[in-house]
């Protein structure tokens, strides 16, 4: 409330202190009456140059003393008189204290930007002690010298404005956009990549199968062997174990029958496998070992020795129970189109 009051009289108390002030401190006061005094850092300057005004009151321990605000409450840059401009206001500081009496300081940050001699006059300070409501002055005037900078135009060359400096291209500064567009290209590669194999179609029509030297089934039983002498799952190389087994039965596939297993998913080949006329159990043998190894593949499960070797006993009962015999080993593939016919 005492704050809102000073601010409102504040220009008053200014224009008024250049009458009043003198008087006023030659009148006979108490010997409590705080004593204000007003340091500037100072006196003579070069315009725009920021000087500061200490105001020092020394006070009884019960007095209230407050100071004048230049801000607006919009935070805009306050004023004194048209020229001088008050660029901050620092909190109130003690700066000693002897029994009841207490020095106090408040600090002004100041500007100019017009050359002249300034006079401010008396600086204001609120004075309360009990039902004594007072404005107390600086016992002299603030006065400073605000001077500019001598231009000698008859020896001075004008010269025009200086084109902009041009700096090199470095390196770094674009290396952040190259690698946002690397990654950006990745980026749009793999949602392609992952919208194809989302939206097409599984590749079910029989190629023009390889001519293998030897049937498939001789193959896949020959590497079914092989695999189970590795021992694989043994040593707990569950992944490799698996990643072989659906490969031999994928390579099968794609030599017995002329689909294109190797580059489909599981339920693609179980898909694909439904509209070829197989016995009913090997088509549950299929499903049951890619299930299997998709889990171990994909889901981290750990099978166990009786899910290993059901698996490799379904991948060998399927080519046992699915492979085709003949004079000619080209034949078989030939029977796979006869088959889906």
């Amino acid at each position: 409330m005492v704050k809102k009051v000073f601010t409102y009289l504040l220009p008053v108390l200014f224009f008024g202190s250049a009458f009043y002030g003198t008087a006023q401190q030659e009148e006979e006061r108490d010997g409590n009456t705080p004593k204000v005094e007003a340091r500037l850092s100072a006196d003579s300057l070069m315009i725009g140059d920021q000087f500061t005004l200490d105001i020092e009151v020394e006070k009884d321990l019960t007095q209230v003393i407050d100071f004048p605000t230049f801000f607006e409450e919009d935070g805009s840059i306050g004023k004194i008189g048209d020229h001088v401009e008050v660029l901050a206001e620092f909190p109130i500081d003690t700066l000693s204290r002897d029994g009841r009496s207490v020095t106090i300081r408040k600090r002004y940050l100041f500007t100019a930007f017009e050359a002249g001699n300034y006079n401010i006059g008396q600086f204001p300070a609120l004075y309360l002690d009990k039902n004594i409501v007072d404005t107390l002055y600086t016992r002299d005037s603030i006065r400073f010298f605000m001077d500019t900078f001598l231009i000698d135009t008859l020896t001075m060359t004008i010269h025009d404005i200086k084109e902009p400096m041009k700096a090199p291209v470095l390196v770094r500064e674009w290396l952040g956009y190259f690698l946002m567009f690397f990654l950006g290209v990745q980026l749009l590669l793999a949602i392609a990549y992952i919208l194809y194999r989302k939206f097409r179609k599984p590749d079910t029509t029989a190629r023009k199968p390889r001519r293998p030297s030897e049937p498939p089934h001789v193959t896949a039983i020959r590497e079914l062997e092989k695999l189970q002498s590795e021992k694989l799952w043994q040593n707990q190389r569950h992944k490799m174990y698996y990643t072989r087994l659906t490969d031999i039965v994928r390579e099968y596939i794609e030599g017995r029958y002329g689909v294109n297993a190797m580059e489909m998913t599981s339920d693609e080949i179980i898909q694909a496998m439904k509209e070829i006329h197989i016995p009913a159990r090997s088509h549950e043998q299929i499903q049951r070992l890619l299930s299997t190894a998709d889990y171990v593949k994909f889901a981290k499960y750990v099978p166990d020795v009786e899910d290993n070797e059901m698996s490799w006993s379904d991948a060998y009962y399927f080519v046992e129970e699915t492979k085709y015999l003949a004079a000619d080993p080209s034949a078989a593939a030939e029977n796979g189109k006869e088959e889906k016919a």
